[in-house]
């Protein structure tokens, strides 16, 4: 079993602590300040190994994850660096726009480094991560990183240009598709139903759509034509979102992070 280190366990990093635990990633040490979550993931998994030592947990690692702040990516990295061994040992930046570029850097140009994007959804195993490497690292050891991201839902490997684009669309994205079932939701209570009930609707009609897409491999507008009848009520709806600029909207937001 691959020795893995996860060195913070926020939002994000606990989100991935929870699904490959879940999906039986047993060798696995989480590092991280905060002695209040770490007991809460030891209680939870019992076999899962904790420190507040960031500097002993990288030593046995084969691959070092790192999800901390942007900015604390220096530190945390100062920190470790003499006890990483970058002849054998795995890098990972987790870190929005902390590249490989960034790690090589800090810790040198040799080494087998990666730029991840997951999102929250790993917790749950569905995520949509994106990986990427600085172009050293040997095919096994990509491997090795899909593989372990794998247990958290699908993944892709990318250019290291293309992982922002992937951010906006699946890590920042996550929380735009939530928008759209709130807003779903608010209409739902104005047309009659209770907020959960309306909530419950929304969120099973997006999961509909998504296995429709995903299970007969159709084209979203050939979808949509199965359910828009002549002078039917689909298609006032459709027209409707075209004139409040709908699609200008969605590509508007995805796009306004890469400003």
């Amino acid at each position: 079993m691959t020795k893995v280190t996860l060195i913070g366990a926020g939002n994000m990093g606990g989100a991935l602590a929870h699904g490959w635990l879940k999906a039986g990633q047993t060798s696995l040490t989480i590092a991280d300040k905060n002695e209040q979550i770490l007991r809460q993931l030891a209680e939870q998994y019992p076999a899962v190994k904790t420190t507040t030592d960031n500097k002993a947990a990288v030593r046995e690692a084969d691959i070092v994850v790192l999800v901390v702040k942007p900015w604390l990516m220096d530190k945390v990295l100062d920190e470790i660096r003499p006890d990483l061994d970058l002849d054998r040992q795995i890098i990972v930046s987790d870190a929005a726009n902390y590249g490989t570029d960034k790690l090589s850097a800090k810790l040198g140009g040799a080494g087998q480094y990666f730029y991840v994007i997951p999102n929250i959804a790993a917790e749950y195993g569905n995520s949509m991560s994106f990986v990427s490497h600085n172009g050293q690292a040997t095919q096994a050891n990509i491997d090795a990183v899909m593989h372990l991201y794998g247990q958290c839902g699908a993944v892709m490997e990318v250019q290291e240009k293309q992982v922002e684009a992937g951010m906006m669309m699946a890590s920042c994205g996550i929380a735009y598709v939530m928008r759209m079932v709130r807003a779903m939701t608010e209409g739902g209570v104005e047309m009659g139903f209770y907020a959960h009930e309306a909530q419950q609707i929304a969120m099973q009609t997006m999961q509909g759509a998504v296995s429709l897409l995903r299970e007969s491999g159709l084209h979203p507008e050939v979808a949509i034509d199965k359910v828009t009848t002549p002078g039917g009520v689909t298609i006032k709806g459709l027209n409707e979102l075209d004139r409040q600029g709908f699609n200008a909207a969605v590509v508007s937001c995805l796009k306004a992070g890469m400003k």
